[in-house]
């Protein structure tokens, strides 16, 4: 499939947008200029041409799709924005919107977030709201974006509910990431660097890793002091936090409690995740250590489904982890979901999901499935067609979380996720994360520990610096070093000298 660029210049939005109706199609961009390889005409076309009549000086873009092989031909021309919303639309936005079009005839689908691709809707909506007001907010999203009525009602609930929790945030204040970047073993849809605590290579690196992350916490805790931060919450994700040993886990946990002020954190989350990984004795390093919130994701509750992504455990070992937790103190568990994947069906999810609401946890993600180059679980055609029904897996969501007393409070969307949707925080009243919030709205510095790990600094002046730590374990034990002097440039964006 071919993709051709017509006196503009608009290839990643036009490339994103094209991806999102056919996300399992190799796609080759034709820059403004560069002309049709004669050995492809009979491939499918996508022609985006800005265009404009100089005798009456309307200026649009057309999208026209042809496709030889199948005698199929669509074309729509799109105008700019008239009325209140001109103001906040671009040549740009009408290829979008003149490129939805065409390609939803073509394929019959009708992606309800529109021309949108970025990852933060509800970011966009506060911004608009900011520059024009909530009403002429959500009418442009509708107009201009041709996001659909519920994804606006959707936006609006988490931006309302966001905004409560950034408001929390001062410019003086931070918070903490630490990352264990091990597993017990990959799912067949995941696409982190992680290493597979089983391999012997992993566990050679472990120890070593553990150590230099203990040092780079001490770091970290070292800078916010000079730089008189106030530490707002701490996460500790992967990986699978929890194939730590129990030992690890309180020694991290003694570390972070001795290191930083925590009189001002709100919330310190702990990834539990796979029940295949857990123990009695991690539960209680986990407690013991003053972690407030854990997460025990499943992702599914049906054994067969756990069984074809690659989980080692079944849904009756979800259900145990999560009584021993609650037995333990744990009175903040939040637990994972994921709609649409291979093998799972409309009433397999349902059933997922109700499982999971008999347990009564403080807060509930669900996400969709995103398939990523780098993940075992190969994108189909065959799986990409049920973003339909993966659409009914989050409207019944929807519905039976808000019925049973959850809100959503914080959401995000990922590229190539089925149906092209979205990823929603639900929890139930004064169970929010706030570092969820804090790190997808990026209005507030996080300082990131270990493996992959991405520090983002942030000022009130909106001004964001990322310090990005090496990727593989390995690169982070070897280059160590490096990660610890460049994290001293910390101190440059806070306008303090080195001591």
């Amino acid at each position: 499939m071919i993709l051709q660029l017509i006196h503009h210049s608009y290839h990643y939005e036009m490339e994103k947008l094209t991806r999102s109706f056919f996300p399992d199609r190799t796609l080759t961009v034709l820059d403004d200029g560069m002309p049709l390889p004669a050995d492809r005409a009979s491939e499918p076309l996508i022609a985006v041409e800005w265009q404009e009549d100089c005798a009456s000086g309307d200026a649009f873009m057309q999208v026209t799709f042809t496709d030889p092989q199948e005698g199929v031909s669509e074309c729509h021309s799109e105008p700019l924005q008239t009325g209140p919303v001109s103001s906040f639309d671009t040549p740009e936005l009408a290829a979008g919107r003149a490129l939805w079009s065409v390609l939803s005839r073509v394929t019959g689908l009708t992606p309800p977030w529109g021309i949108l691709t970025g990852i933060r809707p509800s970011k966009l909506l506060g911004q608009l709201t900011e520059q024009a007001g909530r009403a002429l907010a959500k009418d442009i999203l509708r107009t201009v974006y041709l996001v659909s009525p519920p994804k606006i009602e959707l936006a609006e609930t988490v931006a309302d509910a966001e905004a409560e929790i950034l408001r929390s945030s001062t410019p003086d204040s931070f918070s903490l990431y630490i990352g264990i970047p091990f597993c017990p073993n990959r799912c067949s849809y995941c696409s982190f660097v992680s290493q597979a605590i089983s391999t012997p290579q992993a566990k050679k690196l472990l120890p070593d890793y553990f150590l230099h992350l203990l040092e780079e916490v001490r770091a970290d805790a070292d800078l916010a002091r000079k730089c008189n931060l106030k530490l707002r919450s701490v996460y500790v994700g992967g990986g699978t936090p929890s194939t730590l040993s129990a030992e690890q886990i309180a020694e991290l946990l003694k570390t972070v409690r001795d290191e930083f002020d925590l009189s001002d954190c709100a919330e310190f989350t702990f990834e539990a995740g796979r029940p295949d990984t857990l123990t009695a004795e991690k539960l209680q390093a986990i407690h013991d250590g003053g972690a407030d919130r854990i997460s025990i994701n499943p992702q599914t509750m049906s054994d067969d489904v756990l069984s074809a992504i690659g989980r080692n455990h079944t849904a009756a070992d979800i259900e145990q982890s999560f009584a021993d937790a609650r037995a333990i103190g744990f009175a903040n568990i939040n637990m994972d979901l994921i709609a649409g994947l291979p093998g799972d069906t409309p009433d397999g999810f349902r059933n997922s999901l109700e499982r999971v609401l008999a347990l009564q946890p403080e807060s509930v993600t669900i996400h969709t499935l995103a398939y990523k180059r780098s993940a075992d679980l190969g994108a189909t055609a065959e799986l990409f067609s049920r973003g339909r029904e993966t659409a009914d897996m989050l409207a019944y969501a929807a519905d039976r979380l808000t019925a049973s007393g959850y809100a959503p409070y914080y959401m995000y969307r990922q590229a190539r996720s089925v149906g092209n949707l979205e990823n929603v925080g639900w929890c139930r009243p004064g169970f929010e994360s706030p570092y969820n919030v804090f790190m997808m709205e990026e209005k507030h510095s996080i300082f990131a520990c270990g493996a992959g790990a991405i520090t983002k600094l942030q000022t009130p002046e909106k001004r964001i610096r990322r310090l990005a730590n090496y990727k593989y374990p390995f690169e982070y034990i070897n280059r160590f070093d490096e990660i610890l002097s460049q994290k001293q440039t910390i101190l440059d964006f806070y306008g303090k000298e080195s001591i």
